[in-house]
C-alpha cells in the first residue's frame, strides 16, 4: 500500500503500517548518525538535558555529503542502521518513534520499538540524489563540533521509505 504521512507521525499512523508499506514522508526529521546517538545515549546516562525533545520524533541515519554550490545539501543517503543499535533502545524508551535508515536491526532494536510502539522505516541505498531533491531546509541543531555529522534538522517532502519493521514486529527481515 502506497501511503503520504506527515512528520511527525501520530500513534494512530504508526499502528496502522505494516511491513512493505510504501510511504512518502513529509515534514521535519533529525538526521543523526553514531556518534550523535553515542553522545544522546550518554547524557541520557548521565541523567542530563538533551539538546533536543525525542517525544514522537524522527531520526534519520544519513551519510553526509558536501552540498553543492547553491544545494541545501548533497546527496543524502541512507547509511547502516545496524551501527546505531547499542543507543537505540534507551532513545526510543526515551520518546523516539521513528528511524530511518537502511538495513536489519537487532532483536533488542526489534524488542524497543514493539514495547514504545514505534517503527523503523528503510530508505533506498543508492538514491542519495533522490533523497536530496526532497529537502527543503537544513539546520545544524546541536554537536557542530562533529561537522557534517552533527545533529541536523531536515525539512523534507514526499520522502520515499517503506516500512521495515512495524509496531507489531512484521518485518521485511528473515527472522
Amino acid at each position: 500500500m502506497m501511503r503520504e504521512l506527515m512528520l511527525p507521525l501520530s500513534g494512530e499512523d504508526i499502528a496502522s503500517l505494516k511491513a512493505y508499506d510504501q510511504v512518502f514522508v513529509t515534514g521535519s526529521l533529525y538526521v543523526g548518525r553514531d556518534q550523535v546517538h553515542k553522545r544522546l545515549y550518554e547524557l541520557l546516562q548521565q541523567e542530563r538535558s538533551l539538546p533536543i525533545s525525542l517525544e514522537g520524533e524522527t531520526m534519520y541515519y544519513m551519510g553526509p555529503s558536501p552540498a553543492p554550490q547553491g544545494k541545501l545539501i548533497g546527496s543524502c543517503g541512507p547509511t547502516t542502521s545496524a551501527r546505531m543499535d547499542p543507543f537505540s533502545p534507551l532513545l526510543l524508551d526515551h520518546g523516539l518513534k521513528v528511524m530511518i535508515g537502511k538495513g536489519p536491526r537487532s532483536k533488542e532494536v526489534a524488542s524497543a520499538i514493539r514495547r514504545n510502539k514505534a517503527v523503523y522505516l528503510q530508505a533506498f541505498g543508492g538514491c542519495g540524489a533522490l533523497y536530496a531533491s526532497t529537502v527543503k531546509a537544513v539546520t545544524t541543531v546541536a554537536f557542530p563540533d562533529l561537522g557534517p555529522e552533527a545533529l541536523l534538522r531536515l525539512v523534507v517532502e514526499k520522502f520515499p521509505v517503506i516500512v521495515a519493521i512495524d509496531s507489531q514486529l512484521g518485518s521485511v527481515f528473515p527472522q
